[in-house]
């Protein structure tokens, strides 16, 4: 048999850069000979893909962080039971504390109108309004208490408790203070015609305005041996009551709550009841010394010492003038009156003044270094300078006297500011008023032109001792302070029950 021929066969189609068919895997490859010219290109095969070119990439801006999920993970099995507990626990507790709110706060409301039903009775001086408005006020008082007892357990929550403590502590303190006012109701009761109270006639109405005032005086002072066991009493109550206040700090509360200030209401409440607690503890001893003060068994004399507050002196001020009173079974009377410098006139001079009086006040120290009855109240405790003040002015004859009383401009103006104008003999009326050539009130101008005695003083040549010209008020620039006691007195006396104190 023939063998085909080779020419016969189909021929093969490869590319020309495939791999032999026998030729294994390349290892390594053969160095190029760079003498040898480079093969053509051999055209591109339309089986192999195209490489694609990497071209510039525009980069996107990062995807927006994700937000967190809330996710609530709620309790299951025995977890819902203990939420469920805590949850009608303080729905039984809010409950707990409404229902009594609301009930604290309309007995709270009642005491405050019968709070201010009873200060309008006081303004009225009605004795029998105010003992019905203090009863009732006392009572409303009682019921907000018991009330309060139901919110009492949460004194122990800590911060809510402060604010329920200090409340039970005002509740507390206004009761003593009501029982303390019931005393006081009392113990006037007997004299409210005296005080001008009961809305009658003041007794003795149809004499002059001096006598009624002297009886007002004579009655009480015999009415003092009463008062002063009551006096205690008063003095207990208003002392527990400071005490149940003095844990209240105002500084736990805002300054001010819907546009109402709130914190200086409550400094303002405490300090009066500071002060009304200091006055009556001091009521007990005033009482207990005032039939000595009056006068009651044996007549009393006073040097009253009138200082002037705008020349500063360690007591308060200059003394420019004194004035000599007596007191007989509590009615007052002025006995005399003079220039503190005519008073030192009649003074020899026997102690060595202070060497700081001598350096700042040279004048009348410049030639002599004897202290002066004028400086003496030297020392800041009033009771030292009086003492050494007393003391030497015996030796200018002012002698006999049982205390001594110093007063100043401002005693001066809030008389005039009580008892109104008032009209001196010889000297003009004086009163309160602001005048524009000091800008101060007309007595203190009045006073001080009148002391006033800047001048020469011509003697006569041709009669000796006679005195041809001298300023006015020299001989006594405070001549004027006797007449002017005495005209305040008179007027005081005479006052109607509206500005008895």
């Amino acid at each position: 048999m023939d063998k085909p021929k080779e020419e016969e066969m189909i021929p093969q189609i490869k590319p020309e850069n495939s791999l032999p068919e026998d030729q294994g895997p390349i290892t390594k490859e053969e160095p190029t000979d760079l003498s040898s010219p480079a093969p053509a290109a051999a055209p591109e095969s339309i089986l192999i893909p195209k490489e694609l070119k990497p071209q510039t990439k525009v980069e996107s801006p990062p995807p927006p962080p994700e937000k967190p999920r809330f996710r609530i993970n709620l309790p299951k099995g025995r977890g819902v039971k203990i939420l469920a507990g805590i949850g009608l626990g303080l729905v039984i507790l809010l409950g707990a504390l409404a229902i009594p709110a609301y009930t604290i706060y309309g007995k709270a409301m009642k005491v405050k109108a019968a709070a201010l039903k009873l200060t309008e009775a006081a303004k009225g001086q009605n004795i029998d309004t105010i003992k019905t408005e203090l009863g009732s006020t006392k009572t409303s008082l009682a019921e907000l208490r018991n009330s309060f007892r139901l919110v009492a357990w949460t004194k122990f929550i800590p911060f809510f408790g402060l604010y329920v403590r200090d409340a039970d502590q005002v509740l507390k303190a206004g009761t003593y203070g009501l029982e303390a006012a019931e005393i006081t109701l009392v113990t006037i009761e007997p004299y409210a015609d005296i005080l001008g109270f009961s809305g009658g006639k003041v007794q003795g109405i149809e004499s002059d305005g001096a006598k009624t005032a002297q009886e007002r005086i004579d009655f009480l002072v015999h009415a003092i041996p009463d008062l002063v066991p009551k006096a205690d009493e008063i003095s207990r109550k208003v002392t527990l009551a400071r005490q149940e206040l003095a844990n209240i700090d105002p500084n736990r509360y805002p300054v001010k709550f819907r546009g109402q200030p709130v914190r200086e209401k409550i400094r303002k409440g405490l300090g009066q009841v500071t002060e009304v607690a200091t006055l009556v503890s001091a009521a007990k001893p005033l009482l207990e010394v005032s039939p000595y003060l009056l006068g009651i068994e044996e007549e009393r004399r006073y040097l009253v010492i009138f200082q002037n507050d705008k020349e500063l002196r360690p007591t308060g001020g200059f003394i420019t003038a004194y004035s000599v009173m007596k007191v007989d079974k509590a009615k007052f009377e002025p006995v005399s009156s003079n220039d503190i410098y005519n008073l030192d006139d009649n003074y020899r001079p026997s102690l060595t003044v202070p060497d700081p009086i001598a350096a700042y006040i040279k004048g009348p120290y410049t030639l002599s270094k004897g202290w002066r009855l004028r400086d003496m109240n030297w020392s800041p405790d009033f009771g030292e300078s009086m003492d050494l003040f007393s003391q030497e002015a015996a030796k200018a004859g002012i002698k006999g006297v049982d205390g001594i009383i110093a007063v100043d401009t401002h005693l001066l103006v809030n008389l005039l500011d009580a008892i109104g104008e008032i009209g001196v003999s010889g000297f003009g009326n004086f009163s309160t008023k602001i005048v524009p050539e000091c800008d101060c009130p007309q007595v203190i101008y009045e006073l001080e032109s009148f002391a006033d005695t800047e001048g020469p003083i011509v003697w006569s040549q041709t009669e000796p001792g006679k005195i041809v010209y001298a300023p006015p008020n020299y001989d006594n620039r405070k001549r004027i302070i006797g007449p002017l006691m005495n005209s305040i007195l008179a007027n005081a006396m005479g006052q109607p029950k509206e500005k008895l104190p």
